[in-house]
């Protein structure tokens, strides 16, 4: 079997897989459910000198992914220090604290956190193009404990610009992205917003952000030479070996966990390993950072026809129903599908449909 172990800033992950920063990790009680649910790790929900008062409603499920109002932990820090954090760190996995905001907020809470953590996560929000005060947040931290420090990026900045920033600042590691906003949406019936925040506006989160999650991943760690960890709409093994693949070295789960519980851990660990075994590699290494090397420099204008295959096909009829082109068609015969070269544009949208494979480009 795969060793699908990780190394992440001197703390050993039996598997890359962790909660994110958020209601998954909202006490100690829920880092115990994580790790039955197989968490490689423990990420506690951020704190602050002062408890957050949150919106309600808060959260809801929309087509596609998540939108919420979540802030940082509504549970005061004394709380934490005093019966959440030593519940966590019962679990026996490594603790990443989550901090915000301020650099003078992040240096008083801290030295009072730090007997409890094998790392901190900063949680620096929407910063605009002004990376000063996540270079001032960093240094504080750094300033405060010799434990790693990693930095979580919103993706409304530059990220190679703010990667960079935050690896110059003193940042240990990276961790991106954080969610998408600010969104809306609406009750069908009532016509008010789903959210109880001002204007009814909240974050998306969950699958629909995992393009941009992802591509945020793959331009970090081209620009810096600390560790990544991806995060924003993994959800299956399939996502987290792409982040893997775009060259993170762990990933976080936060909208999944909540949609179906922290069983959600251990099922992408299994996909992870599974996928491993199924494409003969051994460890995360083999596939790690493998989509830098496959780059396409320049873009091609260049036709390429998909290839058929005839005994996976199902005659579904998914790409023939979506090609705009008219291109692709069933031949009940065959029981399966043909493309006419004259009309077809290349736009591999049908390989993209298809659920099974029969379609693919040429290697």
């Amino acid at each position: 079997m795969a060793d699908i172990s990780v190394d992440l800033l001197g703390m050993l992950l039996k598997n890359p897989v962790m909660p994110a920063a958020g209601p998954p990790i909202k006490d100690g009680e829920s880092a115990h459910k994580a790790k039955e649910g197989g968490a490689g790790a423990i990420v506690t929900k951020t704190v602050s000198v002062k408890a957050a008062k949150v919106p309600k409603p808060n959260m809801a499920q929309v087509k596609g992914g998540f939108i919420n109002t979540e802030l940082w932990s509504e549970l005061s820090l004394e709380q934490w220090i005093e019966k959440e954090y030593p519940k966590v760190v019962e679990t026996g996995l490594p603790v990443i604290i989550g901090v915000g905001y301020t650099s003078e907020e992040i240096k008083e809470v801290i030295p009072q956190a730090e007997q409890f953590a094998d790392a901190f996560e900063l949680s620096t929000h929407y910063l605009g193009n002004d990376p000063t005060p996540m270079i001032n947040s960093i240094k504080a931290a750094k300033e405060s404990t010799d434990l790693p420090v990693m930095v979580k990026l919103s993706p409304q900045v530059d990220i190679p610009t703010f990667a960079k920033e935050a690896e110059k600042a003193g940042a240990d590691g990276l961790v991106l992205i954080n969610s998408f906003g600010p969104t809306l949406d609406i009750d069908f019936e009532s016509g008010k917003p789903l959210l109880g925040s001002e204007n009814g506006f909240g974050w998306l989160s969950g699958q629909a952000i995992f393009p941009l999650a992802l591509r945020s991943v793959f331009e970090a760690v081209r620009s810096v030479n600390i560790p990544v960890v991806g995060v924003g709409g993994v959800s299956t093994g399939k996502e987290a070996v792409k982040m893997i693949m775009a060259g993170a070295q762990a990933v976080q789960v936060c909208t999944a966990a909540i949609l179906n519980g922290p069983q959600i851990y251990s099922k992408i660990a299994n996909e992870i390993e599974k996928y491993l075994d199924d494409h003969g590699f051994n460890s995360l290494e083999e596939i790690r950072g493998i989509a830098q090397k496959n780059t396409v420099i320049q873009p091609n204008y260049k036709l390429i026809v998909p290839d058929i295959n005839d005994e996976k096909c199902t005659e579904c009829g998914l790409c023939v129903k979506s090609c705009v082109y008219d291109a692709i068609h069933l031949v009940k015969d065959l029981h399966s599908v043909r493309i006419d070269t004259n009309k077809c544009a290349g736009c591999g949208l049908c390989i993209t449909r298809c659920n099974f494979n029969a379609l693919s480009l040429p290697l």
